[in-house]
């Protein structure tokens, strides 16, 4: 529950619910969707901020390929309380998923003590949230190896567990093997119906035939449902059976004294567990969002800096997400809602014809309100909402026989409860205002109605067909009207909100269009007085004129774009003319010094003294030499350098760039300005590097320089300076690669290590270690020890495709 929940709103009318529902989808654990199920709105500034920081920056961080597996996780509440009554014993079900989510909390803490290095929003509120999480290593390692995922004990579970059911696995074979000696000795006379032995009541017996049960001495422990077989326990192994009994009887005793010791252990950390598990739940939360937010292309919501800032309600392309939905389930298109209602002009009037989407601007409004105070960002292209203290509709049919309620009763009691709760930083929602009741009082009603909301200050929009109100919005000071589109000439609805102009009801035209009788229809249109068809003609050309306008905008802006791309293809033009005229710039300036050389040379050639003109040919040739490379330089950065593209192709154009780059070199990127191992030569100017576990396609004009040529392996450069090395089977190939899923830690740990040693002897700059996910015990201690490897520069997990996290991926100091 958020601080400061929103206590009067129409959640119900609005659709709250069905949102929530909606967002529990993109859930999948029991505990985020009971999370969720919670989530109501909030009147608190500060934590609306923050839910909408949190979801930023969670979204950001699955834009680069983060994410994190909450299926499974349950409320573990009550259990958790029940750890903390002395004497009590969890179920190994219920301590199995206190440890889950331990370990999946372990997980998240590694996670966010080292976001993934390619996100670009600041990791602040999502580290503040998950700060919260303790360090569980201790607490993990008691549980390791202890409690199968069918939530069973494993035998290591303590030494003496393992020793009892190792005994009863051995008292079991030795009963089995009595049994089978004594069947086939029965079954020489026919006394035996199957020769096979079962357990009946955790004593092993044999089936044997109704009317030889005589013949066998021992204890009958039941019969078949046909009646004709008895399951007998021979004498021979009773004795054999109690001390199996026996030693069952041992093992539930070692299981519960276990079960003890954890459920005391859990209670211990309660607090802290109930801590992460929250943290998770708000986590798994933030997740959903983000997957929505991402699916419906939502914005966060902009709110004002100041408390006491006027409300406001400014929504650029806002969509209703269940009607986006299901429009979607049937390939249709929804029509966005822009509006602005800020400063003085807080009330908003729309007209316009039947099922034209007025009351869908109503709902829209209202249920993205709501959803931005429950820090949830909205489907729109620009949210700049006040933190409205209510959100108060009237919408739909409020009829109730059982109260007896008309429709315009149930109507005026909502409106008047409206209009004594509402303050100036409410939001109001009236549809249809003034209908259902005569029209004359009707109108007179809604004008004083709107009126009264405008004198509290808050923000109002209302829908109505009264022209008394279309009148009202255009003569009132802080009052807008607005209207949904009609087609006269199809005579659909449009469904778009133009603020600034009323609408027309249309529903003669309406009518007309559903298939009423033309004979009605003409007699209708007859029967309008002269006001009313005046203001419903005006109305007509009114929007024909819009519609002109708008036709003709479309024209300028279609203009507009061909004008750019004629100015492109100009410019084009003229620096391919521009080029053209620096290589023929270039070819007289190289005559220029070609001519310079020869009578430079004819110059020192025409001298008699040899001493001397031996000395002015090595002066000349110096200075040839330096003015051609000044030249150059100069010729290069003055002119070829602020053109585009007139040398590509030539070296001296681009000193910029770096020549040389092999496979295997190590380079520094400009573009994320860390160093990159080169994988593959993809042409002369890309190639294909590794940026920790991320891969990549890059130009040769993003290296900044190459900080690191591919060398030998440090064996051979060992050799290379005289020393001598010898290794046992030098010349097997090493992998990059090694698998220790199902070994122990201490097992594991001693394999990768020798594996480590060998690819670095061998030159190997990455390999990977394949160590499942499971609870995350082996992965936690291999990457801990190889963090503290002197040979190790780095390690990261790699993609989902390649492993997630079931893998790591190392980088080794070569």
């Amino acid at each position: 529950m958020p601080p400061q929940p929103l206590t009067h709103t129409s959640a119900r009318v609005l659709e709250f619910d069905s949102l929530r529902d909606l967002l529990c989808g993109y859930a999948s654990s029991p505990l985020g969707q009971g999370q969720i199920a919670a989530l109501v709105p909030s009147t608190s500034p500060d934590w609306i901020r923050n839910q909408q920081q949190l979801t930023t920056e969670v979204r950001e961080f699955r834009r680069v390929g983060g994410a994190f597996e909450f299926s499974g996780l349950m409320d573990i509440t009550r259990i958790v309380e029940r750890s903390r009554i002395e004497g009590a014993a969890l179920e190994t079900t219920e301590i199995r998923d206190v440890v889950l989510i331990v370990d999946r909390a372990a997980e998240w803490r590694e996670i966010s003590l080292r976001p993934p290095a390619a996100m670009k929003t600041e990791w602040r509120v999502v580290a503040e949230l998950s700060s919260a999480i303790g360090d569980f290593t201790d607490f993990l390692r008691s549980f390791r190896n202890k409690i199968q995922p069918d939530g069973t004990l494993e035998d290591r579970a303590s030494p003496e567990l393992a020793r009892i059911r190792r005994e009863i696995e051995k008292q079991r074979r030795l009963i089995q093997d009595s049994l089978r000696g004594y069947l086939r000795r029965l079954s020489e006379g026919g006394a035996v119906q199957e020769e096979l032995v079962t357990i009946r009541g955790e004593r092993f017996v044999i089936p044997i035939k109704v009317e030889q049960k005589r013949r066998v001495q021992g204890v009958v422990h039941g019969a078949s449902s046909s009646g004709q077989t008895v399951f007998v326990e021979p004498l021979e192994t009773i004795e054999q059976n109690n001390e199996l009994v026996r030693l069952l009887d041992e093992e539930q005793a070692e299981i519960h004294r276990i079960l003890l010791e954890m459920t005391r252990r859990i209670g211990e950390h309660a607090g802290a567990i109930l801590q992460a598990m929250a943290t998770l739940a708000e986590l798994e939360v933030q997740f959903a969002k983000a997957k929505f937010a991402d699916q419906y292309q939502c914005v966060q919501v902009d709110l004002p800096s100041n408390a006491g800032s006027d409300a406001r309600l400014i929504l650029r392309n806002a969509r209703h997400p269940l009607l986006e939905r299901n429009l979607k389930l049937k390939d249709g298109h929804i029509v966005p809602v822009s509006l602005e209602l800020e400063g003085e002009r807080r009330g908003l009037v729309i007209t316009g014809p039947n099922t034209g989407g007025k009351t869908v601007a109503l709902k829209t409004a209202g249920l993205l309100v709501l959803m931005a105070q429950a820090g949830i960002p909205v489907p729109s292209d620009r949210a700049e909402l006040a933190v409205f203290d209510a959100v108060l509709a009237d919408i739909g049919d409020y009829q109730s026989i059982e109260q007896n309620l008309s429709t315009f009763s149930a109507h005026v009691t909502n409106i008047d409860f409206i209009s004594r709760t509402a303050t100036p930083q409410s939001l109001v929602l009236l549809d249809e205002l003034g209908s259902a009741t005569d029209p004359e009082e009707g109108a007179a009603l809604a004008v004083a109605i709107a009126e009264h909301f405008r004198r509290i200050g808050c923000v109002t929009i209302i829908s109505t067909h009264h022209t008394s109100l279309k009148v009202y919005g255009a003569n009132t000071a802080g009052v807008v009207n607005a209207s949904v589109g009609f087609n006269e000439a199809t005579l659909q609805p449009t469904y778009e909100l133009r603020v600034g102009v009323p609408g027309a009801s249309a529903g003669i035209n309406i009518a007309q269009r559903l298939g009423l009788n033309p004979e009605i229809i003409a007699s209708a249109r007859s029967r309008l007085g002269t006001q009313a068809r005046d203001v419903g003609q005006f109305l007509d050309r009114l929007h024909a004129e819009l519609r002109e306008a708008e036709a003709e905008r479309l024209k300028m802006r279609t203009r507009e774009q061909e004008l750019e791309r004629e100015k492109a293809r100009l410019a084009s033009e003229g620096r391919k003319d521009q080029q053209a005229k620096i290589r023929e710039m270039e070819k007289k300036l190289e005559s220029v010094l070609r001519d310079f050389e020869y009578h430079a040379r004819e110059a020192v050639s025409a001298i008699q003294d040899r001493a001397a003109s031996q000395k002015l040919s090595k002066d000349a040739e110096r200075r040839i030499a330096k003015l051609r490379r000044e030249f150059r330089e100069q010729f290069d950065s003055t002119v070829v350098g602020h053109t585009s593209g007139a040398d590509q192709g030539d070296p001296h154009a681009e000193p910029q760039v770096v020549k040389h780059v092999a496979e295997g070199d190590t380079v520094k990127l400009k573009s994320v300005g860390r160093p990159a191992v080169v994988t593959r030569r993809v042409d002369d100017n890309h190639f294909e590097v590794e940026v920790g576990a991320m891969k990549m396609k890059i130009a040769r004009d993003d290296i900044a320089e190459v900080i690191g040529r591919a060398a030998d392996s440090p064996v051979k450069a060992a050799r290379a300076r005289g020393i001598s090395v010898s290794l046992q089977s030098e010349n097997a190939s090493v992998p990059s690669e090694i698998n220790v899923i199902g070994r122990t830690v201490d097992d594991a740990t001693q394999e990768v290590e020798k594996f480590i040693d060998r690819a670095f002897l061998a030159g190997l700059s990455r390999v990977r270690v394949v160590h499942g996910s499971g609870m995350g015990i082996l992965r936690k201690a291999l990457r801990q020890y190889l963090q503290k490897h002197p040979q190790v520069e780095s390690i990261a997990e790699p993609a989902q495709n390649e492993g997630g996290g079931g893998a790591t991926v190392v980088e080794l100091k070569v």
